[in-house]
């Protein structure tokens, strides 16, 4: 069995209780802002009411989905967790390099090097100055899992160095590989490639899937290949209605699919209501959208199993 770890220490698998399965809730103003300005959340203080919010609402784990390297805030995840009592559960590994200046040291380590720093982050804890230069300094939080990305660029070289410096982290650790699918991207190229690296499916939660890709049946090989698939398209009414969205969970579920499903919200400055009064906040599964779940006839035993059994299952086995 994995052990749990947040960025406070490992914690039992009771501990969990409801789970949002990827959000981002301190990132540093870096590249990423230049690509998009809703990636920043820098205010420690409205980072942290945020998840006082969700906390109040009844959540009590958040997996974060920030890289180290990338504007990833490990010190401030330590804290709100600590003054908000939500378990945070921080990623190590790689994000889109679209995320990361022309310069960034992530484009000239080897795929050893990389690996390292997956395995440092994962068993000694966060490096805290990775954004720019070569990491040297680190907390005593520990990153629990290895974000992955994968753009429309697909498996070029440099994409397939990440990626197996990823699988081989994940396999020396014992730990999970979470993996951002860009819109058109090819999950199905990408599951085989981890597959021949010798992952095993239950170890890998594909991310966005309800936006990245619109044909179901694609979703359903994914899931019959054993993965776990994590939708967070609600509230994100430019892609879909959250009906169309629950008519996605309603169809895998009839499939036979609903232990292994997840949900979340993948927050950013614009979806915090205490950066931006008319966002949705993090509260909205549960104060919004789990009604909504209830009125169509997912019953309390299937939105149980997304929002905790089905969490607990992928990141102990």
């Amino acid at each position: 069995m994995k052990e749990i770890v947040t960025v406070l220490g490992t914690i039992r698998k009771e501990d969990i209780g409801f789970c949002q399965c990827h959000e981002h809730i301190m990132l540093s103003k870096g590249k990423s802002f230049e690509v998009n300005s809703a990636l920043c959340l820098d205010d420690l203080e409205k980072s942290l009411n945020e998840v006082k919010r969700y906390r109040q609402a009844g959540g009590n784990t958040i997996l974060e989905a920030q890289p180290g390297g990338c504007n990833r805030m490990a010190k401030e995840l330590r804290y709100i967790s600590e003054e908000s009592g939500v378990n945070i559960i921080a990623a190590t590994g790689f994000h889109k390099l679209i995320f990361y200046p022309e310069n960034h040291w992530i484009f000239t380590a080897s795929q050893e090097e990389l690996e390292m720093f997956f395995i440092s982050e994962l068993t000694n804890g966060m490096y805290t100055d990775a954004d720019n230069g070569l990491p040297v300094r680190r907390c005593s939080a520990k990153a629990g899992f290895i974000k992955t990305a994968l753009d429309v660029e697909e498996l070029t070289s440099r994409y397939r160095k990440l990626f197996s410096a990823a699988a081989g982290a994940a396999i020396k650790t014992n730990r999970f590989i979470m993996v951002h699918i860009e819109q058109n991207a090819d999950s199905e190229l990408l599951l085989e490639y981890l597959k021949e690296k010798g992952l095993k499916t239950g170890n890998l939660m594909f991310c966005h899937m309800d936006r990245a890709c619109k044909d179901i049946n694609v979703l359903k090989r994914m899931l019959s290949a054993g993965v776990y698939l994590e939708f967070d398209t609600i509230g994100r009414f430019k892609y879909h209605s959250d009906e169309h969205e629950i008519h996605i969970i309603k169809e895998l579920i009839s499939g036979g699919y609903e232990d292994q499903l997840l949900f979340s919200l993948d927050t950013t400055r614009t979806r915090f209501k205490t950066y931006d009064n008319a966002a949705i906040g993090l509260d909205y599964i549960l104060t919004t959208f789990i009604p909504e779940m209830k009125k169509s006839g997912i019953t309390e035993e299937q939105i149980d199993k997304l929002s905790n059994k089905n969490c607990i299952r992928f990141l102990t086995a």
